[in-house]
């Protein structure tokens, strides 16, 4: 059952930043401003009509939603917003909901060449380098004086761009790589108060941060030789697609409150990027999952589809835990985060010949010797608990004790490289960074202000125990290195967030893996490698991880795709990214999670991204504006917001959702036996496909008809999934459904869970 149009406020103060949304616009050829300012019109004398005067409406508006998203931004009481809510030209009232970056950076909570799911040059030549896509990125925005972002070898900005460069006082440019930049942060100062963006950083589309850079860089920068950070991973850094055309619109800002990108900005800039004429737009944030006419960026991708805009997002960085994907409407493409099979080895070699692999982008050692080991809960201070000094907390270490010694840290609860700043500002030579059980054999290479190595957690057990066995325990950290051809890569991030989904579980979420852990690309000129002031240091690429890095890959991918094939719809790309995606590592041997545990799709969705394969997938499963809105439907919206939120007079068609032409199957509980339906659509040669199935423990599953002949482009053809229990009492349990011809496999993921008789 679908709740109130108006949430609950309870928990909120009485006057508070509102979305009002009232559906979609239809403006046809030929608008022009002055129509939108008609709209903007309209917006304020339906807000007077609650607020009692014309200029108490303009006053109290944040946005108004003009082109294609149709409703306005406010401060209001709780009082008006819920008479608001009752309107019946109203779809829905949104909190001005906070979201955050999707990246762990050197916190707890790009160059597709050297990130290990590089296209092959024949894919490459094929799609021109993406060159005909315009590419847009909703982030902290960039830094256009990256050399990734110059336009050496790209022709004229496309006539249809509609776009602009918003500049500053700091002489912000673009080009014809960068061909726009947008900031919108009007949300934001609903929330942190107006006076906050009094400051010049905080009105400009550059990127202060460095997320924007490095993650616009990693779907589409330029060609940079020589890139490398501190000496390491040197290669060529490119995007995804290199020579696609890039749009910044900068919605995310300093945090408050832990939120730095806000919904009525989200909103405004996704109304201004489909209007400006982008192909795809990646989004590298997100927060908790709502039902989709509470959540701003849902509604604001719909409209993007609709237009036929790819949509992608970061699935999030809450993992292990399962159930945390956000970002997880039909529409959006969802991308979880993985390794890839280049390292940054930093070793660590005790006295006894124990010799563990580390991580780190650290200095070396100042003698080749072995060093005293210490672990912080011995160095602490006297008045400080042993609880704090294991994790090297500020004001923890007692310099007197971790003086020239080498300290052994825990990881969590505090920056990773904020331990190393504590570990430098009490003197010791170096620092081994622990992993906790939950972080398991996740490593990431930060940075860190002395030299350090990144253990994971069988061998950080192995320290504690060396330390605790010998009265004089010594150890050294070998310089890092770059190591290239990992085996047993990708594995699962631990940081990456997990199915199922929360609101819709018979849509499998996320969709697909990719590369997102110590992920080189573009870094911001304004900010040092460890986001600390008192760190001097500027360097033009950096290392990060997040399902911030992971997304966008997968937009570069798109961005190819489009070029390649621009008559695809959103929905026949994402299936052909989903259905050629791997389940198996290099070694030929299932993913494997953070615990060295076998993967499931809750953890990658359909697998690991082929770039190659999905250029020519053979079969897509369709969807288009009406199923979404089907969808909809089947979940209790009424004909009135469907109407609006369409746009037309659309009659709603009874489905059953288990039917829904997703590319993935999910049966959350499963009685007995039930059947559901699938269309497939050709969009290769003429060819006969035989299905082929994957069954797991306790099911019985039958395809008919098994074979599928197809003799032209475009054709379609239906087939029935039966699933029958064998065996009750089966928790969730993961399988597999396959069409080949020989040349092609169409794969999709089966999941059945809560198996009764």
């Amino acid at each position: 059952m679908i709740t109130s149009r108006f949430p609950s406020f309870t928990a909120y103060p009485s006057a508070w930043s509102y979305i009002v949304y009232l559906g979609s616009h239809d403006h046809g050829e030929g608008v022009t401003e002055a129509d939108f300012d008609r709209v903007t019109e309209t917006h304020h004398e339906f807000l007077q009509s609650y607020l009692g005067s014309y200029e108490k409406a303009k006053d109290a508006m944040i946005y108004s939603y003009t082109r294609n998203i149709n409703g306005f931004a406010a401060i209001l009481e709780e009082k008006h917003a819920s008479q608001i809510a009752e309107h019946p030209n109203v779809v829905s009232v949104l909190l001005n909901r906070g979201r955050k970056l999707h990246t762990t950076h050197s916190w707890e909570f790009m160059s597709m060449e050297q990130n290990g799911v590089t296209p092959s040059e024949s894919l490459f030549r094929k799609a021109r380098y993406g060159e005909d896509t315009i590419i847009g990125n909703l982030d902290t925005g960039v830094w256009p004086e990256s050399p990734s972002f110059r336009d050496e070898g790209i022709g004229p900005i496309p006539s249809r761009w509609k776009g602009t460069c918003e500049g500053d006082i700091t002489g912000f440019r673009c080009n014809r790589k960068l061909i726009g930049a947008r900031y919108f942060n009007r949300g934001y100062a609903a929330y942190a108060g107006p006076k906050t963006i009094q400051n010049h950083t905080l009105n400009t589309a550059r990127d202060y941060e460095g997320h924007g850079s490095h993650t616009l860089s990693t779907i589409g920068g330029n060609f940079v030789q020589g890139a490398n950070i501190f000496g390491l991973g040197n290669g060529t850094a490119k995007g995804g697609s290199p020579k696609a055309r890039v749009a910044t619109y900068k919605v995310c800002w300093p945090p408050i409150d832990g939120n730095e990108c806000f919904d009525a900005d989200i909103m405004a800039a996704f109304d201004m990027a489909i209007h400006d004429g982008v192909d795809v737009l990646s989004l590298s944030l997100g927060g908790s999952a709502f039902n989709y006419f509470e959540d701003g960026l849902s509604i604001s991708a719909f409209h993007a589809v609709k237009k036929g805009i790819t949509v992608l997002c970061s699935a999030g960085n809450s993992g292990p835990t399962p159930a945390t994907v956000s970002n997880i409407a039909p529409w959006i493409l969802t991308v979880a985060a993985s390794t890839l099979d280049r390292e940054f080895h930093t070793g660590v070699q005790l006295h006894n010949g124990q010799r563990f692999k580390g991580a780190s982008l650290s200095k070396a050692l100042p003698e080749n010797k072995l060093y005293p080991l210490i672990s912080a809960a011995e160095a602490k201070l006297a008045e400080a608990s042993v609880e704090d000094a294991i994790l090297c907390m500020e004001g923890t270490i007692d310099p007197k004790k971790a003086r020239g010694q080498i300290l052994v840290c825990l990881r969590g609860e505090t920056a990773r490289v904020e331990k190393s700043l504590v570990a430098f500002e009490a003197g010791a030579a170096g620092m081994i960074l622990c992993n906790d059980m939950t972080s398991g054999n996740e490593l990431i290479s930060d940075p860190h202000f002395l030299p350090t190595s990144h253990i994971n957690y069988e061998d950080g057990v192995a320290v504690y125990a060396y330390i605790n066995s010998t009265k004089n325990p010594l150890g050294y950290i070998h310089p890092p290195i770059t190591k290239l051809n990992i085996k047993h890569s990708p594995s699962m991030a631990t940081f990456s967030s997990r199915g199922p989904n929360t609101i819709t579980p018979e849509i499998l979420k996320p969709d697909v893996t990719a590369p997102g852990v110590n992920i080189i690309a573009a870094y911001s000129g304004a900010v040092s490698p460890t986001e600390m002031e008192f760190d001097k240091r500027r360097v033009p690429f950096i290392t990060m991880s997040g399902t911030s890095m992971s997304c966008p890959h997968v937009a570069g991918i798109v961005g190819l795709l489009k070029t390649l094939h621009p008559d695809w719809s959103p929905s026949a790309i994402k299936s052909a990214i989903m259905t050629t995606a791997r389940t198996r590592d290099n070694t030929a041997k299932p993913i494997l999670d953070n615990n060295n545990m076998k993967a499931t799709p809750f953890a990658y969705g359909s697998g690991h991204i082929r770039p190659n394969r999905a250029m020519d997938p053979g079969l897509v499963y369709e969807l288009n504006i009406n199923d979404y809105l089907n969808f909809l439907c089947f979940l209790g919206y009424n004909k009135t917001q469907i109407k609006m939120f369409s746009g037309n007079h659309y009659h709603c068609h009874d489905i059953n959702i288990l039917d829904f032409n997703y590319p993935s199957i999910t049966v959350p509980k499963l009685y007995g036996s039930v059947t559901l339906t699938r269309k497939l659509k050709n969009v290769g040669p003429p060819g006969t496909y035989v299905a082929s199935l994957r069954v797991p423990k306790g099911l019985f599953i039958f395809v008919e008809p098994n074979i599928l002949k197809f003799d032209n482009i475009g054709e379609e053809k239906s087939f029935k999934v039966i699933i029958e229990v064998a065996r009750s009492g089966v928790a969730t349990v993961f399988g597999g459904l396959t069409w080949s011809d020989g040349k092609h496999y169409v794969r999709s993921p089966i999941v059945v869970g809560g198996v009764k008789g």
